[in-house]
């Protein structure tokens, strides 16, 4: 497929930020995606924002754009691929307890800050980790899929660590039963976009152990930032694409909305 066939524009992208109006964004932000003909899913809490959205570059951007002028929103960097068609039936908007469902009271990156996140790695630094079969300081590193074990299904890197979770609401109990085989062990924990690996981080590190980072951005800043290896399948979406690739495209063999 020609890259002139890929007209729509796709993005993700979610921001742990204190939203108390979260009433009054969601008709602002429904009124903004629906005159810039756009679809998908954007998803507000009290903890942040989370959307998924598809149509033209020049809207998708524009809407992007518009949200910037909210101060509380300029950290928000969305991550982009391309799709032949729109992948979403239709624009919701949508006031939530949880951006992304953890039932952890305890667990809000809106209120620790920046300062209370887990440590991030980006994608480069752990292809190097995953290639040389350890850290810097040369301890073991385990990548841990903190997705529903069917997005797992679709695929995953190597050798990770899957709890077999339908839920992410399973996660907290999860770690409990399996926390001591982690403790000698750097581990990532990783997702589709970050924010479910950003919260796992938070709670992992709540719990004790010692050595615990999150993949900046999740799989799909990895296939957009690296080669790729060391992951094996696809990446699972929630739209009707279904996965995409390590080029960020629908696989052909390949015939939704976000995790709330």
């Amino acid at each position: 497929m020609t890259s002139s066939a890929l007209a729509t524009l796709n993005i993700s992208a979610y921001l742990f930020v204190s939203l108390p109006d979260t009433a009054a964004l969601r008709d602002t932000l429904h009124q903004r995606a629906l005159a810039r003909d756009l679809k998908g899913t954007i998803l507000l809490a009290e903890e942040g924002i989370n959307l998924f959205l598809a149509g033209p570059a020049e809207a998708v951007r524009g809407f992007i754009a518009e949200l910037h002028t909210d101060a509380r929103f300029l950290p928000l960097q969305p991550k982009e691929s391309w799709s032949a068609t729109q992948p979403f039936k239709k624009m919701l908007v949508k006031v939530k307890p949880e951006i992304i469902r953890m039932n952890h009271p305890t667990i809000r990156p809106d209120v620790v800050g920046t300062e209370g996140r887990a440590p991030a790695v980006s994608a480069a630094t752990l292809r190097r980790w995953l290639t040389q079969g350890h850290d810097d300081a040369g301890r073991p590193v385990v990548t841990l899929d903190t997705r529903n074990a069917f997005e797992v299904d679709e695929g995953t890197f190597e050798g990770a660590i899957d709890w077999r979770i339908d839920k992410f609401t399973e996660f907290p109990q999860a770690l409990r039963e399996h926390k001591q085989e982690l403790m000698d062990k750097t581990v990532v924990s990783f997702c589709t976009g970050g924010i479910r690996c950003e919260k796992a981080a938070l709670l992992m590190r709540e719990e004790g152990l010692p050595q615990v980072y999150q993949l900046e951005g999740g799989i799909l800043k990895y296939f957009e930032e690296t080669d790729g290896a060391h992951y094996r399948g696809t990446c699972f979406v929630f739209d009707e694409r279904r996965a995409v690739g390590l080029d960020l495209l629908k696989p052909a063999a390949t015939d939704g909305q976000p995790d709330a």
